[in-house]
């Protein structure tokens, strides 16, 4: 049963079924989500009918987003039969201008959790939905049909990246859709600036002050006719209209020494303002100011649509306050929630592979040490360990990698992508230098979730051979047996330079093993996920973060009380 949710927390799921399962109505304050699109694809492949498609090369964890499924007709019926008639009659005349195709798929699957998001977001809430130009036209009358056109309150422009070199018969695709709708007439709103540029700040405040503050003027004419504010300041005539402020306002103005009075009595008194006093020039709906994470940055964790974490910040500070709850549904690397903790926002995230929830968790634990959240979905007993591996292996293989903080073969750092298939013996990386010369030496991890035997363990030594792998883990599902034991211990140990220590050359670790927290032995800088330096919490709004990311370390034989993987 749906009850409020109290606790910062990380759900491993589908969204659409936690919402339903998880949620009540109206107990968030703000949503921002980021949902999966392949972007990259050819813009009239999209719209290929569905019986002439070719089947996927790489597996993603989000492939039946993109196509017309059993799944997705029978969601397609749930929304015809348990939403409002307006949602029924515009999801119904898309349905028939688009075709069943993989965009109306997409569509479909969008519809049914903007359902869900509009019901669990409070009356003060904000949604802000980020999508690129290949689809955000058809979201917005599904958010319009959902939402309500009056409360549609910007496009906001994000500028992502300069420049696209390789375009030779289009204009480069360099911005992304921001779409910010607010569920009732009053959301939430905390107005949010950027600062002045040196050049504006020399042209436009241009008067020094006796005390040696910039500052410029502005007009005290009012707009409109005002005979109650026509009066004559020490010999200062007004604007035909009237003064913009009463003669007392005038007077106190005047006692702060905030009047600019012109030498000429003909010219009319203007207000000073200081730029020490200016917060900067109100954000508008262009946002180009935030640059893009690049190969370089320091923020970057090598999660393919990783947003830079000032985005986020902006978007927290304008429509929450602290202690407001902030709900990501597509959590992917976890920008958005690390944003919310910074500036001391509760969270809740959402992610539909178990490679996004380990990304988190890493991100989190370095950023916030000591952090406390819980995670709902991810197996916390050999039962269901066992349902996971029987559901689906390689969800059950990418989570058993996530204990060990292995890189899964064929998938970037954090990526949602992972390899299916022959994979040669290895299905992990770990990362690590012990030595001077900084070359990376290599644990590779092999999973197994059914029979294993001894031949396993001489395989895995075969392929350390050819692999020139320092070390080797095997994770098990089963037991390990006696002789997969005497296998493993008879590859000997290696040797470490740096630490001066020898480590078990073959482990086997057992899912039991690992959810009572054992690790793997081997030297203590790993890099494998990137991690991100420690923050202080609550910085001033829109101001982007400078991070520095190091290697994240991976103790030997040492048990961390203060954080738990598995709430």
């Amino acid at each position: 049963m749906a009850r409020a949710i109290t606790e910062n927390t990380l759900f491993y799921g589908d969204n659409f079924d936690i919402l339903r399962e998880y949620f009540i109505d109206e107990c968030v304050d703000l949503i921002y989500l980021d949902p999966p699109f392949n972007s990259n694809r050819n813009y009239n492949v999209l719209f290929k009918d569905e019986h002439g498609s070719d089947s996927e090369a790489q597996i993603t964890a989000f492939e039946d987003t993109w196509h017309w499924t059993v799944a997705t007709e029978h969601t397609y019926y749930h929304i015809l039969n348990h939403s409002s008639d307006k949602v029924v009659e515009m999801i119904t005349a898309l349905r028939a201008f688009i075709g069943t195709n993989q965009m109306m798929a997409y569509l479909v699957m969008m519809t049914a959790r903007l359902i869900e998001l509009h019901r669990v977001l409070k009356p003060t809430g904000s949604l802000y939905l980020h999508c690129d130009p290949t689809a955000s036209h058809y979201l917005k009358i599904i958010l319009d049909t959902i939402f309500g056109a009056q409360n549609f309150r910007n496009e906001i422009i994000w500028k992502r990246t300069s420049s696209h070199g390789n375009v030779t018969t289009t204009y480069g695709d360099v911005t992304d859709t921001i779409l910010y709708y607010s569920r009732g007439g009053k959301p939430v709103w905390n107005q949010v600036y950027i600062p002045y540029t040196q050049k504006h700040i020399e042209s436009s405040f241009t008067h020094v002050d006796s005390d040696g503050r910039r500052y410029t003027t502005s007009d005290l004419r009012n707009p409109g006719y005002r005979p109650n504010l026509i009066y004559d300041y020490k010999g200062y005539k007004p604007h035909p209209n009237g003064w913009a402020v009463s003669r007392e306002k005038m007077e106190e103005y005047d006692r702060q020494g905030r009047l600019w009075f012109p030498s000429n009595k003909d010219g009319r008194i203007r207000l000073k303002r200081y730029l020490d006093e200016s917060p900067g020039h109100r954000v508008q709906n262009l946002w180009d100011d935030i640059p893009p994470i690049s190969s370089q940055a320091a923020e970057r964790l090598g999660y393919p649509t990783q947003k830079p974490l000032a985005l986020l910040e902006r978007i927290i500070a304008a429509s929450s306050n602290p202690g407001c709850v902030i709900l990501d549904p597509f959590c992917g690397c976890g920008t958005a929630i690390a944003a919310a903790q910074k500036l001391e926002r509760k969270w809740i995230g959402i992610d539909v592979t178990h490679l996004s929830i380990a990304l988190q968790k890493y991100r989190l634990e370095a950023m916030f040490p000591g952090i406390k959240f819980k995670i709902v979905g991810e197996p916390e007993d050999m039962s269901a360990a066992y349902q996971l591996a029987k559901d689906d292996r390689y969800q059950f293989q990418w989570w058993a990698l996530s204990l060990v903080r292995a890189k899964p073969l064929g998938g970037l750092e954090g990526s949602k992508t992972g390899k299916k298939g022959s994979d040669k013996g290895i299905d992990g990386i770990i990362n690590f230098v012990d030595d001077a010369s900084g070359k990376p030496k290599r644990v590779i991890v092999q999973v197994k979730s059914g029979h294993v035997k001894s031949g396993d363990i001489r395989d895995l030594v075969g392929t350390m051979q050819r692999e020139q792998a320092a070390i080797g883990v095997f994770i098990t599902l089963e037991p390990a047996t006696k002789d997969m034991k005497t296998e493993a211990a008879s590859a000997g140990f290696y040797h470490s330079p740096g630490w001066g220590k020898d480590y078990p050359r073959l482990q086997i670790l057992s899912i039991a093993d690992l959810l009572q927290r054992k690790e793997v032995h081997m030297p203590p800088q790993s890099g494998t996920f990137k991690a991100a330096q420690r923050v202080q919490q609550a910085k001033p709004q829109a101001e982007q973060i400078e991070f520095e990311f190091q290697d994240e370390s991976m103790s030997d034989n040492k048990n961390d009380s203060s954080y738990s993987y598995r709430g």
